[in-house]
């Protein structure tokens, strides 16, 4: 059966939270910033109307965009929501990709008999219903191909939100499109390309196969059948185990209270060990990681006898690290955790010394997964000494 792929992109994703959460941000200029000191990583679409430029400095942006609405990034908050979007979409499709906190993949072959729609009209029902049980807006482009789809998705943004790429769509934007739009080219590829003449999508696929394998490699080979319509990179649902985990954020103004430190890499511990434990994961290896004002990283790592997953046994080695790197003449604007020599939970070896009740660790650590995916993040806190 010939492919249908849809790639799914949330419009304005963090200043869509923000206008989620605060309903009455929706229709207003607003922008998300990456703190006092940052710049804007999200627009709203009035925002954009407004001339607001996307990575322009906070401070530079409140001076001469005065009619705009900043807000201070919630990296917790847009995690939320992200799994909210793709948990519509994994219920709607048994494959899904997810490439970014915002964007996912969704393989449509087959759903038109399931849903009794066709393609157009099934990407239209997929955007109104995560936008109905999320109140996210997104973007749906629909093809053959991964590339095409997201060239779609990119058309969908000024075309109603839904946008189809066949093959006499194919024909026209085919030459209307450069080749620095294809994702997987980047500058250098662009200048080699155009050195040869080759400005435009159709001048590339035009292009023998023997050519674009002999001339470059063979990923441009598969680039070119791509665009063609031909699904030659298919969706990954798979389950990909970490190597490492690590949570971090930063904070403005910059502190060296102790106790508001401690309290964050509290909070970082409990998010890597969820994240550790949906994979069934344990960690031998803790880090604990301080930023100063000025950028310079102190850190630390420490080797545990016995693999952990819970955020108390956790939390005694990495306050101990915390302890061996803190001090109180610095100022500091970010902290972390990091966690390695991840192994399965399943299989991990005890250790003779160790005074660890895994049975009841693990019990307990279940229980506080189940009763925050039941009343929400947060729901349920873990101290610290």
């Amino acid at each position: 059966m010939e492919k249908v792929y849809a790639l799914i992109d949330c419009d304005s994703f963090f200043v869509s939270c923000e206008q989620a959460v605060f309903p009455e941000l929706k229709g207003k200029p607003v922008c998300v910033t990456g703190g006092v000191n940052g710049c804007v990583v999200s627009r709203s679409k009035e925002a954009k109307k407004e001339g607001v430029p996307m990575g322009y400095p906070v401070f530079m942006a409140k001076k001469e965009f005065k009619n705009v609405i900043y807000i201070e990034g919630n990296h917790e908050r847009y995690k939320d929501f992200s799994n909210r979007v793709m948990g519509v979409l994994n219920n709607f499709s048994p494959c899904v990709e997810k490439c970014s906190i915002d964007e996912a993949y969704v393989d449509f072959t087959g759903l038109c008999k399931l849903y009794k729609k066709n393609y157009y009209e099934l990407a239209v029902y997929l955007r109104q219903k995560i936008l109905d049980e999320v109140d996210i807006p997104v973007s749906i482009g629909v093809s053959k191909s991964k590339t095409l789809a997201k060239f779609a998705s990119d058309y969908a943004k000024n075309k109603g939100g839904v946008y189809l790429i066949g093959k006499s769509k194919l024909k026209k934007i085919l030459p209307i499109t450069k080749v620095e739009d294809i994702c997987g080219i980047g500058k250098r590829m662009k200048t080699a390309l155009n050195k040869e003449g080759i400005l435009t999508c159709a001048e590339f696929v035009s292009k023998s196969d023997e050519w674009l394998k002999n001339k470059y490699s063979v990923t441009y080979w598969e680039l070119k059948h791509e665009l063609l319509g031909e699904c030659i990179y298919k969706i990954s649902p798979e389950h990909k185990v970490p190597k490492s985990i690590q949570e971090t954020s930063s904070f403005a103004p910059s502190t060296n209270e102790k106790e508001f430190l401690k309290n964050e890499i509290n909070k970082h511990i409990k998010d890597a060990c969820r994240k550790m434990r949906k994979h069934n994961l344990k960690t031998s290896n803790i880090g604990v990681m301080l930023k100063t004002k000025d950028f310079v990283v102190y850190s630390d790592s420490k080797n545990t006898q016995s693999a952990l997953c819970l955020e108390m046994d956790i939390s005694k080695f990495a306050f101990e690290l915390f302890e061996k790197i803190y001090n109180s003449n610095m100022l500091y604007r970010s902290t972390g955790v990091f966690f390695s020599n991840l192994s399965d939970a399943d299989i991990t070896q005890g250790n003779l010394f160790d005074n660890t009740d895994s049975k009841k660790s693990g019990n307990l650590s279940k229980s506080i997964d189940k009763i925050e995916a039941k009343f929400g993040k947060g729901s349920i806190k873990t101290g610290f000494v």
